[in-house]
């Protein structure tokens, strides 16, 4: 029986390289199932409609939205619409201020 060292994670085999979105210049990793990423993105979005509540926040939809982005095609392109969008509002804003 190979006994593993204290380094090595459980999943050291999977060669799998672990999904992650961007936020600015970050990566952010999110778990690697669909079902998973489905299900976390879904809550985050469902929760953050109860975001008057104390401890819940509206700050959950967009990152739900996100986190879902990554799986089904339809939340992925109105996400990047509004990067497309974002972008060349800010070349216009900073064109102006040259």
């Amino acid at each position: 029986m190979k006994q593993r060292s204290d380094n090595e994670t459980p999943n050291a085999g999977d060669s799998r390289p672990r999904p992650s979105i961007a936020i600015g210049q970050r990566r952010v990793p999110i778990p690697r199932t669909r079902l998973v990423r489905i299900l976390s993105g879904s809550l985050l979005a469902l929760l953050g409609l109860f975001g008057f509540l104390p401890i819940l926040g509206f700050w959950m939809i967009p990152v739900g939205l996100l986190i879902l982005s990554y799986d089904i095609a339809t939340i992925r392109r109105l996400r990047r619409r509004l990067e497309v969008w974002w972008r060349r509002r800010q070349k216009k804003t900073s064109g102006n201020n040259a």
